[in-house]
C-alpha cells in the first residue's frame, strides 16, 4: 500500500492529539496564572497536588474524596511531622484543585478542619540588641534590615518594593499586595532617607544600562501588563533593590531583572546576629516583631500598630503586648518587692 493510504490515519491521530485535554498539572498551572497568583503560590500548589496524587498511587483526584484528603493531611502531620502552617498550605492547594481546576464544589471540603497553629510568643530584640545587630551590617543589606525594623516590613515586602512605593515627602512607604493581597501604608524612617536615595540612584543607573542593552523590563502582574503595555520599562515600576544580574522569567521566558533574592538578606542577618553575640534565635522577621513591640512600649496606640503591620484583626497585634519590657504579664516579681 502506498503512503497515501496512511495519510488519513495519520491526520486523524494528529487531530486526536490536538484535542487531547491538557494534563492535570498543566491545568493547575494555567488556572493559577489566569487568576494572576504569585509564582511562589504556583510552585507550592503544583508541588502539593503532585504529592497528593503520588501518595494515593497516582489516582486521579476526581476519583477521590474527603477520606483521601484527610488521609494525606494526617500523613503529613504524623509521618512528615510538618508544621500546622504547612498542613494548611497543602489543604489550600487541594481546595484550589477541586474548586478552581476540577470545578467541583464538594460539601465535604468545607468540613475538613484546618490544623490549629500553636500560639507562640514571638522572639523580640531589645533596642540595644537591634542597634548591635545593625552595627554589624553595611551596604544594601543594612538598608533592608533597617527597613524591616524601622517600617515593620516583612522580608518579601521589602524586596518587592518598587520606586513608586517610596514617598520621601510624606515619609511613607506603600506596601502593595501584602499578606492577604492587601495594600497598606507604613512609616519611612527619616534616618534611612539618605541611604535609600543613594540606593535608588544606583538602581537607576542599573536600569539605564539595561535599557541601553535592549532590556530594562521588570515583572508586572498580568492585569497591569495588559493595561499598561509599556509600564514594564518605566522607571517607577522598577524594583528598589534590583538583582545583580538579569534572569529568564520562568513564565514568559523573557530576560528581566528581578529583585534581590531573599537569601541575600537572610544570610546577612544571620551572620550579624552571630557577630553581635545575640543569644536569641533572631531572623529577619524578628526585626518586624521588634518594630511592633517597641512602638507599643513607646505608647503607640495598638490600632495604629495594627494598621502599620497590616493585620486584619487586632487580636494578632495583641500578641506583642505579651512581650513588652515589663516582665511576665506586666507585673513586678514579689522577690523584687
Amino acid at each position: 500500500m502506498g503512503s497515501s493510504y496512511y495519510a488519513p490515519l495519520a491526520a486523524t491521530k494528529a487531530g486526536f492529539a490536538q484535542r487531547r485535554p491538557p494534563k492535570l498539572l498543566d491545568q493547575v498551572r494555567a488556572r493559577v496564572r489566569r487568576l494572576g497568583m504569585a509564582m511562589r503560590t504556583e510552585e507550592a500548589y503544583l508541588g502539593w497536588v503532585r504529592r497528593f496524587i503520588v501518595f494515593h498511587g497516582k489516582r486521579h483526584p476526581r476519583d477521590m474524596g474527603a477520606l483521601h484528603v484527610e488521609a494525606f493531611l494526617s500523613h503529613l502531620a504524623t509521618h512528615g511531622e510538618v508544621a500546622a502552617s504547612t498542613q494548611n498550605q497543602a489543604l489550600s492547594a487541594l481546595l484550589f484543585l477541586y474548586r478552581e481546576v476540577l470545578q467541583q464544589e464538594l460539601p465535604w471540603m468545607d468540613e475538613i478542619r484546618r490544623a490549629k497553629r500553636p500560639e507562640r510568643i514571638p522572639v523580640v530584640l531589645s533596642r540595644s540588641e537591634v542597634a548591635a545587630l545593625l552595627d554589624e551590617m553595611d551596604g544594601v543589606t543594612w538598608l533592608m534590615a533597617s527597613l524591616l525594623y524601622g517600617s515593620g516590613l516583612r522580608l518579601m515586602e521589602c524586596l518587592r518594593l518598587r520606586v513608586q512605593d517610596v514617598d520621601f515627602v510624606r515619609h511613607e512607604i506603600t506596601v502593595r499586595q501584602g499578606k492577604g493581597g492587601k495594600d497598606r501604608r507604613t512609616v519611612l524612617p527619616a534616618s534611612v532617607i539618605e541611604a535609600l536615595q543613594g540606593q535608588l540612584a544606583q538602581a537607576r543607573r542599573v536600569h539605564a544600562r539595561d535599557l541601553a542593552a535592549g532590556y530594562g523590563q521588570v515583572w508586572l502582574p498580568d492585569a497591569l501588563a495588559r493595561k499598561y503595555r509599556n509600564a514594564a520599562k518605566e522607571w517607577i515600576w522598577q524594583y528598589v533593590f534590583p538583582a545583580s544580574a538579569r534572569t529568564a522569567d520562568p513564565r514568559s521566558g523573557g530576560m528581566r531583572r528581578h529583585h534581590l533574592d531573599e537569601t541575600v538578606l537572610q544570610r546577612a542577618v544571620k551572620q550579624a546576629v552571630r557577630r553581635a553575640r545575640i543569644d536569641k534565635p533572631a531572623t529577619c522577621h524578628t526585626l518586624r516583631h521588634s518594630f511592633a513591640t517597641h512602638l507599643l512600649e513607646s505608647g503607640a496606640d495598638i490600632r495604629t500598630v495594627q494598621e502599620l503591620l497590616g493585620h486584619a484583626d487586632v487580636s494578632t497585634t495583641q500578641i506583642y503586648t505579651h512581650v513588652l519590657n515589663r516582665g511576665g504579664s506586666g507585673v513586678i516579681s514579689p522577690l523584687d518587692r
